[in-house]
């Protein structure tokens, strides 16, 4: 008679639910991880193409391609022998519901980080960094943002919930201090007085060694708790065709994962990567690109919380 066998060491594909094949969770809170990924199915807020709500899963599927390796090139550990990680699934919330997504996930986070997780967070489109840095902010005072996008968002246009407008009124809520926050790879347009935060335009960004941009950001962010929101349309659409709102001009997805690398050692007290949109995808290659940057946080959170394992 067959067997169904759950999780199976060796296979890519079967049975491939959490991401990097990662345990599903629907007790998070409760568990022993250390770690806790969330997906959040929500692109009410964009105001470009859709289809971000299918970001999460785009990025499971394509993490299995990565799931395989002991040691993930070019770290020298093993993920799974540092960091115990659960995958809890997507939040939950009723659709079309903008407001009900924001004090869930919000309640999602506080409990999490009440229990002492650290969360990866999954979007969806990038207005969901909003109630995800009330909830850190929360639990751990004001913090630094390390921000990796093609546009500043800090937008005051727009309606209540628009994906261009967090960075705006993060700061107005006493969520972020701008002074110690960076923007990395923005190319377009945005108000460079009274903005507050700095930035290194994406043309800049692409002339100039990664390792110079890690040590700008370590200058800039210092020793407070440091939120890291990734859109994944900071890389070039050459490298990102799937997202919402394309620029061309973006950096390349070698330079964003030597930068992440260079980031080892920050006090990374929340992560999400938001905004693939997999409808505009070509072979997986955003999805893909999306779940690599987020291993690289991982690894960055593996050193952090376990740094003599």
């Amino acid at each position: 008679m067959a067997t169904i066998a759950t999780q199976p060491d060796h296979s890519l594909y079967s049975n491939a639910f959490g991401f990097l094949r990662q345990p599903l969770d629907f007790r998070p809170a409760e568990s022993d991880a250390d770690l806790v990924i969330t997906g959040v199915p929500f692109d009410l807020a964009t105001t470009g193409r859709g289809g971000a709500r299918q970001g999460p899963e785009a990025m499971r599927k394509a993490s299995v391609n990565l799931a395989w390796e002991g040691c993930r090139w070019p770290w020298d550990f093993a993920l799974n022998d540092r960091l115990k990680m659960v995958d809890c699934g997507d939040l939950v919330f009723d659709c079309g519901d903008s407001e009900q997504m924001m004090q869930r996930l919000t309640a999602h986070a506080e409990t999490l980080l009440d229990a002492g997780k650290t969360l990866l967070t999954f979007g969806g489109d990038h207005f969901i960094t909003l109630p995800l840095l009330r909830a850190h902010a929360a639990r751990f005072g004001k913090l630094a943002l390390i921000h990796f996008d093609a546009h500043t968002d800090t937008y005051h246009a727009g309606g209540r919930y628009d994906h261009g407008t967090m960075f705006y009124h993060a700061p107005k809520e006493g969520l972020v201090d701008p002074a110690h926050s960076i923007q990395v790879g923005i190319r377009t347009e945005y108000t460079r007085e009274g903005h507050g935060y700095q930035v290194i335009e994406a043309d800049e960004a692409n002339d100039m060694p990664a390792q110079d941009i890690v040590e700008t950001i370590r200058e800039r962010v210092g020793d407070l708790p440091v939120y890291l929101s990734f859109d994944i349309d900071c890389l070039d659409p050459a490298f990102a065709p799937g997202t919402g709102t394309p620029v061309c001009g973006g950096i390349t997805t070698d330079k964003a994962l030597k930068i992440l690398r260079g980031l080892k050692g920050l006090n990374i007290v929340g992560m999400d990567l938001v905004e693939v949109s997999p409808a505009y995808d070509h072979a997986d290659i955003t999805a893909l690109a999306g779940a690599s940057l987020a291993t690289e946080m991982l690894h960055l959170q593996a050193l952090r919380l376990k740094p003599e394992a």
